[in-house]
């Protein structure tokens, strides 16, 4: 067993050691500490098929309860900006690389990544109906309003008028990204998708913490 446990560590160092030199932001021993504990979560998942890697429903859970998201498109769409070869599965690359950009991406890094999530099918733009879903899902509903739709197909307008440079009803990456970088609270305009300060700094300390010796 103790031979196992030294060989395994050493594929985890070797692959720590690939994995920091292709993602910026973490070292070689964060990587490894990443890889851990992607590891461990593996090893609670129920799905038999865990050397494909994490699945939706695993992420999700850790996408709500370590980072605090709640709303369940905008966590499926997270799921794909992983998910970079769409297998349906995160694999330990995939998890680091994904990772990366949420807990430490740069404001271009965070631009792309919130464009990619907000762009529910994919095809370059955000469009005016993408958005009402997106606002819809993310507004709490006021009972007593007669037709919330009404409120956020206006907002859906405001922010059209904001942030649509070119006029041509849908936003372009081009659109967001000169709206984001002259207001960078429209960031996540359309519903969070990152984690906040504290959750972040929880999940690495947490996750950055000395492997403890067995």
């Amino acid at each position: 067993m103790t031979e196992m446990s030294a060989m395994s560590r050493k594929i985890i160092q070797n692959l720590a050691e690939t994995l920091s030199r292709q993602v910026k932001h973490f070292n070689k021993t964060e990587a490894e500490c990443l890889i851990r504990l992607f590891n461990g979560l593996l090893g609670e998942q129920t799905d038999k098929r865990v050397g494909l890697g994490l699945d939706r429903s695993k992420f999700r859970n850790i996408l709500h309860n370590t980072f605090g998201l709640t709303d369940d498109m905008i966590m499926d769409r997270v799921f794909r900006a992983f998910d970079k070869d769409n297998d349906s599965y995160i694999s330990v690359k995939e998890w680091v690389e994904g990772l990366a950009i949420f807990l430490r991406g740069t404001m271009d890094e965070k631009i792309k990544y919130c464009f990619d999530v907000y762009d529910l099918n994919g095809d370059g733009y955000i469009s005016r109906e993408e958005m009402f879903h997106m606002l819809k899902n993310s507004l709490i509903r006021q009972p007593t309003e007669e037709d919330p739709d009404e409120g956020i197909k206006d907002l859906v307008e405001i922010t059209l008028k904001k942030m649509d440079y070119d006029h041509d009803s849908r936003l372009s990456y081009a659109d967001f990204e000169k709206a984001v970088r002259e207001e960078n609270l429209l960031l996540e305009a359309f519903g969070t998708c990152l984690p906040d300060a504290k959750s972040i700094l929880a999940f690495e300390q947490h996750a950055f913490q000395e492997p403890q010796e067995s």
